[in-house]
């Protein structure tokens, strides 16, 4: 794959989530990831987070599927995995026995908690550990209950992408002739460290600690989604006075209701008004009125919509890859240019390929089948 990681080989001891989010990740932008799967395993639906990898299948019971892995490993720039504290360790595989058979290698470690702490070995998902974190407790409306943004915040933002990033820096210190490490990566310290923006305001006396009740929560007027007349919805975010004048003047709001944008007491009426003027028109009128403008407006889409919304068609924000619709790798680059993402592979397509390269012949490969080793 060409891209601007070109030329780095990770490992990715395959798990769900946010350890294949960061592969894939790092595969879009042209490092080459090599799945380390499991045998009978089946691949993930769709195949999006495992686009343009490569497959082999070993069974980690065994010891030679565990000289394998290490094989695989002395010739990695980096190995990820997103299982519990421990479990690598176990089947001879943790960071002390893999960095001292490589020691410039970087081993990144994906988890909820943490490989430290009380709760370093409990089990959760990404709503568990956003809520730890303080950042579900920000999402939803007043007098209502914590919302759970899908998986957004926890296991790809907080925890996937955060990885991506870690091992990136880790490479980059190797590069500039640093030791191997590990990188402790925990979906609550990255879904924490996502809410940097709320602590900034809470700490400057701007962000009421209550959900649903400030500037970009839901809980202003002119920061909201609204439903239109034909039941879909649009997004207002006219923050800036400039911006919320345009509002006000596209929408015909009068000056007596909405002339005070910034006294809260009267946001929840004003949201109440606004409510109504939108729903006199649709969607596809709102959108003639205001997309392309100042107003900071754009339609809600659902997932099927989004792709030929003309913004996106125009940038190619998305690409269809044997028949499956997916988001394009982001972001782009002026110089380096990428290859367009191939398909999933098949769970252990690639074995006897990459156990060539380590130096099996194909009566070595042969009898790591009949053995049960390898798919």
């Amino acid at each position: 794959m060409a891209g601007p990681l070109s030329g780095l080989r990770i490992i990715e001891f395959t798990g769900l989530g946010p350890g294949p989010f960061c592969g894939m990740m790092l595969a879009d932008h042209g490092a080459e990831v090599i799945c380390v799967d499991r045998l009978g395993a089946f691949p993930f639906p769709g195949g999006v987070v495992n686009r343009s990898k490569k497959s082999i299948a070993l069974n980690m019971k065994s010891p030679a599927g565990v000289a394998i892995a290490r094989d695989l490993c002395q010739s990695a720039d980096g190995a990820i995995e997103g299982f519990r504290p421990g479990v690598m360790e176990r089947i001879g595989l943790g960071p002390d026995v893999l960095l001292k058979d490589n020691p410039k290698l970087v081993f990144g470690r994906m988890t909820g908690w943490g490989q430290t702490g009380p709760l370093a070995q409990a089990a959760g998902h990404d709503i568990n550990y956003i809520a730890l974190s303080g950042a579900l407790h920000t999402c939803g409306r007043r007098d209502g209950p914590p919302t759970p943004p899908v998986n957004y915040l926890g296991d790809f933002g907080g925890g996937g992408m955060m990885l991506a990033f870690g091992m990136v820096c880790a490479l980059m210190a190797v590069k500039n002739g640093a030791a191997g490490q590990v990188v402790d990566c925990a979906m609550t310290d990255g879904s924490a460290t996502l809410t940097a923006l709320v602590w900034s305001m809470l700490g400057a006396g701007m962000w009421n600690d209550e959900r649903g009740s400030n500037l970009i929560d839901t809980g202003s007027h002119f920061y909201d989604v609204y439903e239109t007349k034909d039941g879909k919805w649009v997004s207002i975010g006219s923050i800036e006075p400039q911006f919320y004048a345009l509002l006000c003047e596209k929408a015909g709001l009068n000056d007596q209701d909405f002339g005070n944008q910034d006294d809260r007491s009267q946001w929840p009426a004003q949201k109440e008004k606004l409510a109504a003027i939108f729903k006199i028109k649709t969607r596809d009128e709102w959108c003639r009125l205001m997309e392309g403008t100042d107003v900071c407006f754009a339609p809600v889409l659902s997932m099927e919509e989004a792709p030929s919304h003309p913004h996106n068609v125009a940038r190619d924000t998305f690409i269809t890859i044997d028949g499956v619709v997916q988001p394009a790798p982001a972001p782009r680059y002026s110089e380096t240019i990428s290859d367009k993402p191939s398909s999933a592979p098949a769970i252990g397509g690639d074995g006897a390929a990459l156990l060539k390269e380590l130096g099996r012949n194909d009566a070595a490969i042969d009898q790591l089948r009949t053995d049960g080793v390898i798919a």
